[in-house]
């Protein structure tokens, strides 16, 4: 009988569930979720943008280990050693294909499918020596619930015009992309390549950087930095962080700077008169727009720091975890305890730690 719950389905709660397959049969693990297949959400958001390449490295897979990387799968389907070449000057990003590849072998090798419990979890309550998920109780919990949704701007919200980036769409012959990060770079060369006129409107400029976070948060150094920050500094480095960025380089450059030329693309400081509008502006963030975790803040009084709830630096919840029950957290709603959470490295970091405390559990 299962007594370890993963909440949430998606690339995280897959991540997570490899590690756990290190000390935990397939029937002593349930996952759940709204879809046994965990690229379900995000093959439809990578393929609304035309995404063909990973922006993560080559450890950006969903395996328990780090090593080895998605490069040396490369090497072996392409017979060139030019992926690890690639990846010494992380300069190594698996295309689309190769990751979508990568998690089907995965979910069939892990016995994935075994676990799954498809039912969405409204409440969890903490009991005597575990927690309840609407009502059925587990000893170790892990909650991985994703992203709470799409956000499209208040002033947007009622304009036909506009489609999320992360929506299926097409692209008319004048658009205006709202937002400055990957996503909304990425349209601008889709909407260009279409033969659109297009209108980028965004609050601030760029970072150009290859991670989602500078990749000194990857390393053990540059996380303990970060977890020794007082909270009000946390909150300002989180929010630093969350600046939209996409990585340098000639294939986004140049041909912004023909568009340009050609005036066919120009920044502007509103929406206009396009006729369509793209909202490349990402995920709505914080605890409270996610009803199951605003249910576990409101119910159990947790801590909270503006949209992050606090966590400890192995990503559990302090006040509801001792030395009979873990709960813990991975995933966008990590981000207190590793700022690149969202990735999967950051999925993995969370999967380690919640393992360890479960051993650690089972040796008391």
């Amino acid at each position: 009988m299962a007594n370890v719950a993963v909440v949430g389905s998606g690339l995280a709660g897959f991540t997570a569930y490899q590690t756990l397959r290190r000390a935990f049969a397939p029937g002593e693990i349930a996952v759940f979720g709204t879809d046994a297949d965990p690229v379900a959400v995000w093959r439809v958001r990578a393929a609304a943008i035309r995404q063909r390449e990973m922006r993560s490295e080559s450890d950006g897979h969903c395996r328990a280990a780090t090593f080895p990387g998605l490069a040396f799968q490369g090497v072996l389907r392409r017979r060139s050693l030019r992926p690890l070449l690639e990846s010494a000057l992380d300069r190594y990003h698996p295309t689309v294909d190769e990751f979508v590849a990568h998690v089907e072998r995965t979910r069939a090798r892990s016995r994935w499918d075994e676990s799954i419990v498809c039912r969405r979890v409204e409440r969890v309550r903490a009991v005597d020596g575990g927690f309840e998920l609407d009502g059925e109780r587990f000893q170790h919990v892990l909650l991985a619930p994703g992203h709470p949704g799409l956000n499209v701007p208040d002033e947007l919200r009622t304009d036909p015009r506009v489609v999320h980036a992360y929506e299926p769409h097409g692209y008319e012959s004048t658009a205006t992309v709202v937002g400055a990060g990957l996503a909304a770079a990425t349209e601008w060369l889709n909407a260009l390549s279409a033969g659109a006129e297009v209108v980028s409107v965004r609050r601030r400029e760029p970072v150009r950087r290859p991670l989602s976070v500078p990749r000194e948060y990857f390393s053990r150094r540059g996380l303990a930095a970060f977890q020794r920050l007082a909270p009000c500094e946390r909150v300002e480095r989180l929010r630093a962080l969350s600046a939209p960025s996409y990585p340098a380089g000639r294939e986004w450059d140049e041909p912004l700077a023909r568009a340009t030329e050609e005036g066919r693309f120009r920044v502007e400081p509103s929406v206009n008169g396009s006729t369509q509008v793209i909202c490349a502006t990402g995920f709505l963030q914080g605890f409270q727009n996610d009803p199951l975790l605003a249910r576990l803040v409101e119910d159990h009084g947790l801590e909270t720091a503006e949209g992050w709830i606090v966590l400890a630096p192995d990503s559990s919840v302090r006040p509801l975890t001792d030395p009979t029950r873990t709960l813990a957290v991975a995933g966008a709603p990590a981000q207190w305890a590793f700022p690149a959470a969202d990735t999967l490295a950051g999925a993995r970091y969370a999967a380690h730690r919640f393992l360890r405390r479960i051993l650690l559990c089972r040796t008391r």
